[in-house]
């Protein structure tokens, strides 16, 4: 029963972090028995570096879920539990290098993940940065002397991050005296069930871009933005508390790179404020749930602009 009138979790002890969220806090990691979904944090296995922080294992868990959703070759970027580059590639190294592109201040002290073996070319790539953590299937021999020099480096291995996907799962969240219990968001992107709103319909090149902004937007803190090129972010905007903030810290944060872009967002527009900024940045296209009250003012924006618009019916709200 997915949720019983009573419910007893079971938990063991893996791990005292040095502290918690910050140095006054004290923390631990415990794994769950059994664990469902082999393809996850506390099963990840350490080959370099000192053992994980509290916020280690926090950027590294949303780096993996993030990760998992790329069949390519491709590279998640993650700083404080968001996600600051994504890209597929036709290789692993040009996933990495798109996705620092992104934003080439934030993965400063970050974590990455891949889904690919990290060789030798991607590992001189990474070792002329300061990254906390990278997690990968699994690393070459020469890849790991390279990386070897980076003492402070962690490296974890994962070896079905490539294989395992999504599985059906709830997910558990401390409240005060208790806690919320919810199904993990990994609903199928069904693009053929979309609804092109505008009078300007999208290419077929577009709205593989759409499928993989979506993809990518569904991992960032709402109220989130994204800005792709074919399967790369070129900016990211996160974690504001009106949409069109969100909408505007990306476009200045991509600033040229915006032009000819598709725009996605992980809910609806309640004002055509996003649409502005999405026209005056230069975006192409717009995907987006649908749904609000003023649905019909983001359109008409769209059309006034010569945007595409499309419509998911799908939020994807992550707090």
């Amino acid at each position: 029963e997915k949720f019983p009138g009573n419910l007893t979790l079971a938990f063991e002890l893996i791990q005292k972090t040095r502290y918690g969220e910050n140095p006054h806090q004290e923390g631990a990691v415990y794994k769950a028995i059994p664990v469902k979904n082999g393809a996850t944090i506390v099963n990840c296995k350490r080959l370099q570096g000192k053992e994980l922080s509290y916020n280690n294992i926090l950027d590294a868990d949303c780096a993996i879920d993030c990760v998992k959703e790329f069949n390519e070759p491709s590279a998640v970027i993650v700083k404080h539990a968001t996600p600051c580059g994504i890209a597929s590639a036709q290789t692993v190294v040009e996933a990495w290098r798109d996705a620092y592109e992104t934003d080439t201040y934030s993965p400063f002290g970050g974590v990455v993940a891949f889904n690919r073996e990290v060789d030798l070319e991607l590992a001189t790539a990474l070792s002329k940065f300061f990254l906390e953590v990278i997690v990968a299937p699994s690393f070459g021999k020469d890849a790991l002397e390279m990386l070897s020099k980076k003492e402070k480096l962690r490296l974890l291995e994962l070896p079905n991050l490539s294989t395992i996907k999504q599985r059906d799962e709830v997910v558990y969240r401390s409240v005060g005296g208790g806690i919320l219990v919810q199904d993990k968001d990994i609903c199928e992107i069904l693009p053929d069930t979309w609804k092109v709103v505008t009078r300007k319909k999208p290419s077929k090149e577009d709205l593989g871009s759409m499928v993989f902004a979506v993809k990518c937007v569904r991992h960032v803190r709402s109220n989130a933005v994204v800005f792709v090129k074919g399967t790369k972010t070129v900016a990211i905007g996160g974690g504001q508390t009106s949409r069109v903030d969100a909408s505007w810290i990306a476009a200045h944060k991509g600033g040229e790179k915006i032009k000819d872009s598709i725009m996605a967002s992980d809910a609806f527009f309640p004002f055509r404020d996003a649409v502005d900024v999405a026209a005056k940045a230069g975006v192409k296209a717009i995907v987006q749930p649908g749904g609000s009250i003023r649905d019909q003012e983001a359109i008409d924006a769209a059309n006034e602009y010569g945007i595409a618009m499309v419509f998911t019916g799908q939020r994807y709200f992550r707090h």
